[in-house]
């Protein structure tokens, strides 16, 4: 431990350093997270690994690029969805993939405040240079381990909950 020394004290005596108290930054607010998933077995450890974070989020899980933009414009069953304030976003899906859903979502002046981030396991430059042209916030390759994987998801959830001012 350092210890202050006074000016006028000779360097035998030593000022102790006061206890003072450190604010602690409170837990942050559960936020609304929109999971788009196809793989159930990734969606089930996506879930958990957020679940078992610091903070109990409320995740709505969509298996599909359809589906995700039917929540997001609150059509059909989900009339009274409510906004997320994060997107979790798997690239390669049926119907509808996320190279298309990112595109509406950034194209909607009521949804492109939302902060998407690219969960995928594709490596291929191709993808992720068209993921940040179309204004992806994060691009998120999936470790095939399961471990490192619920280790990314907590990572993420740290940085877009503790680190990052969400809108509201």
């Amino acid at each position: 431990m350092n210890t202050l020394v006074s000016p006028t004290a000779t360097t035998r005596e030593a000022v102790k350093p006061q206890p003072r108290s450190i604010p602690m930054t409170p837990a942050p607010e559960p936020i609304e997270i929109l999971l788009v998933e196809d793989n159930a077995d990734e969606a089930y450890l996506t879930i958990n690994a957020l679940r078992d974070g610091r903070v109990r989020n409320r995740v709505t899980l969509v298996g599909d690029g359809v589906e995700a933009m039917a929540y997001l414009r609150r059509e059909g069953k989900y009339a009274d969805a409510p906004r997320p304030h994060l997107i979790l976003l798997d690239l390669y899906m049926p119907r509808k993939n996320g190279r298309e859903v990112l595109a509406e979502v950034k194209g909607d002046p009521e949804l492109k405040h939302i902060p998407v981030v690219m969960m995928t396991s594709s490596r291929e430059q191709q993808d992720i240079l068209l993921a940040y042209n179309l204004h992806v916030n994060c691009y998120v390759t999936k470790p095939v381990d399961v471990g490192q994987l619920i280790q990314v998801v907590r990572q993420i959830e740290n940085f877009w909950l503790c680190v990052v001012t969400l809108a509201a």
